[in-house]
């Protein structure tokens, strides 16, 4: 058992150390205060992650066929009048929606921008005031009331009853309707009054509109559309009008419904037209998407771009139609997004990974800090003991300097000393000779001399 346990301590990859042993610094403390916040930062910020769902993009080809496109708009036009403006659309497959009303809303607006009055797009309503019957008398008691179109009918019992019938029947033979006071139902209508009243407002128009998902386009334009001669024509001499105004603001143009993150590049776009009357085009390049919650719930819907040109027309010329285009294009390419949570095991392999991550790098830099440190105190006291060397050399030196001096001097003193004791010394013999020779035989003389 001993050696069991023997074995298992052996294998401890973290050999603990006593304590006494332990050194601590002022930068240690302030690196483990740093590392603390940032670990309980990063800590905060990944439980934030794992608690709201993830969103993952993909890429994928386009297989769909035979789908439907809604596109939802609501358009400003400040300057013009809600009875001449019209929508329309068509695709590259031929299909044509013209003068579409269904599911259409228009709102007159005064010239501040203030709703006048709100109704679904239609144009007057028949006056029963013995209006002229097809056959060319007056509408009598007992008698179902049937109007002329004028030789715009295709059968002997079509009848146009109101001035949108007669409109309507003119614009599917391609004719235009160039004065509208000969027509009996558009002079009991008031047709011309209506929009000579309506001059000066605008009119906010809204709602949505089902195409093919092909490519196309859909426009904002004054006047009812036809064909001519292949042509997408709209008959504006009814207005007798020389310009026509399209400024417009788009408060929401969006292809398909609604999904958390969508941004539409044209909601909230104001455009105003310098020029008396233009075409203004926006290219539009719709992608495909999918958005998939949490719950599994789908959208299917769209995302777009777009590009904008403007270019000048004059009345009655065909290929310049005044009026605000959408032309728009599919991408092969759909998008899928799809919510997800994160698993409990990724969030907890995140959070050993910023503790972990953290400590190593705050203990790297509080080593290189320490070592720094100590590096640097040790090239001081280097530096300490080479400066107090060297005083201490030149102090030696000076002093070595003075005894030499004193030396010297001494030296000198004594060998001032010894040569006067040798003169002395020859003086003593001098005198000494003279006593020996006084002394001898010539002492008179001596003290003579003397």
């Amino acid at each position: 058992m001993d050696n069991i346990m023997s074995k298992l301590r052996s294998l401890d990859a973290y050999p603990k150390i006593n304590e006494d042993f332990y050194s601590r610094t002022l930068s240690g403390g302030l690196i483990t205060l740093v590392s603390s916040i940032v670990m309980f930062l990063l800590f905060f910020s990944e439980l934030r992650l794992y608690l709201h769902a993830v969103t993952d993009t993909t890429l994928v080809v386009d297989t769909s066929r035979g789908e439907t496109l809604r596109i939802n708009f609501d358009v400003t036009f400040p300057a013009l009048p809600c009875s001449i403006l019209s929508l329309d659309a068509m695709d590259i497959s031929g299909e044509q929606h013209l003068d579409v009303k269904h599911d259409i809303f228009k709102k007159r607006l005064d010239t501040h921008g203030d709703v006048i009055e709100e109704r679904q797009d239609v144009i007057g309503s028949p006056k029963i005031e013995k209006p002229l019957q097809k056959h060319g008398g007056r509408l009598e008691h007992n008698e179902t009331y049937c109007g002329s179109c004028y030789g715009a009918e295709t059968s002997d019992e079509e009848c146009c009853n109101n001035c949108e019938d007669v409109r309507e029947a003119y614009r599917k033979k391609g004719w235009a309707l160039s004065n509208p006071d000969v027509i009996d139902q558009c002079k009991r209508e008031g047709f011309l009054q209506r929009i000579k009243d309506e001059e000066g407002e605008g009119c906010n128009i809204y709602g949505f509109i089902e195409v093919n998902k092909v490519a196309g386009n859909f426009h904002f334009a004054p006047g009812k559309s036809f064909h001519q001669s292949g042509v997408h024509v709209h008959d504006l001499l009814a207005f007798q009008k020389d310009s026509f105004n399209v400024s417009h603001k788009i408060t929401r143009l969006s292809f398909g419904d609604y999904f958390p993150g969508v941004v539409n590049p044209l909601d909230n776009v104001k455009w105003t037209q310098q020029t008396p009357s233009g075409m203004y085009q926006y290219f539009i390049k719709v992608v495909p998407t999918v958005y998939t919650d949490v719950s599994g719930h789908t959208i299917q819907s769209n995302q777009f771009s777009v590009t904008e040109h403007f270019r000048n027309a004059e009345i009655g010329h065909l290929q310049s139609l005044p009026g605000v285009f959408f032309f728009y294009d599919l991408s092969p390419i759909k998008v899928t997004y799809k919510e997800e949570h994160t698993s409990f095991l990724h969030f907890l392999t995140n959070v050993c990974a910023i503790v972990g991550g953290v400590f190593t790098v705050s203990g790297i830099l509080d080593s290189f800090i320490y070592h720094g440190q100590r590096a640097i105190k040790k090239k001081m006291e280097l530096v300490l003991v080479v400066v107090h060397a060297a005083v201490r050399k030149t102090d030696d030196l000076f002093l070595d300097e003075e005894a030499s001096g004193l030396m010297t001097g001494f030296q000198e003193h004594e060998l001032s000393c010894s040569r006067k004791n040798m003169k002395n010394t020859h003086a003593f013999e001098h005198l000494g000779g003279i006593v020996d020779w006084c002394g001898v035989g010539g002492g008179a003389h001596c003290t003579e001399k003397d």
